[in-house]
């Protein structure tokens, strides 16, 4: 069974917000690969962000919302402002970006993908994968663009859909 049919089943299956961003998960493994895979879900009206989903909890929870205010650099301009997606390929690259280097260096992760996802025009999601250093190579970043976008839309919408009116709201 291809990574396509076999997300469609789940997403087919799906009956919750979680089970949505599971299944883009093991998409995203089979098209990019992956060993931390989280979703942070934005209001950018409201300025906040909260983590809806996290393969590794035990290091990135799903949590309370947090403020976007005080975001500046590259990361933020390319992922919230230009709605691009942003890549770092080593430990020292998501150092200038990310407070949370340390963390992310401690479990051996030392690249990673920023995909904006995009609805009715407005920034309402970033689905976030991270591994070795170096593992995001230029195919693997066209492959994730090329193959989960789309989804990433999709799932996006069913969560909201799942979490009632309010799910847009971190």
């Amino acid at each position: 069974m291809s990574p396509e049919t076999e997300f469609v089943a789940a997403i087919s299956e799906a009956r919750n917000a979680e089970a949505v961003w599971k299944a883009l998960e093991a998409l995203a493994g089979k098209v990019a690969g992956h060993r931390l895979f989280t979703v942070m879900v934005t209001d950018m009206a409201a300025g906040l962000v909260r983590r809806a989903y996290s393969n590794r909890p035990a290091e990135y929870p799903t949590s309370g919302s947090k403020p976007l205010h005080g975001n500046t650099g590259d990361w933020f301009d390319t992922v919230f402002n230009r709605r691009r997606t942003f890549v770092a390929n080593s430990i020292e690259a998501i150092a200038k970006v990310f407070p949370d280097h340390e963390l992310i260096g401690s479990m051996g992760l030392g690249s990673v993908i920023n995909l904006p996802v995009v609805l009715h025009g407005d920034l309402v999601a970033a689905i976030n994968l991270l591994d070795a250093a170096g593992h995001y190579t230029v195919e693997r970043v066209q492959a994730a663009e090329e193959h989960l976008s789309v989804p990433a839309r999709l799932c996006a919408a069913l969560a909201l859909l799942f979490e009632g009116p309010q799910g847009r709201r971190p």
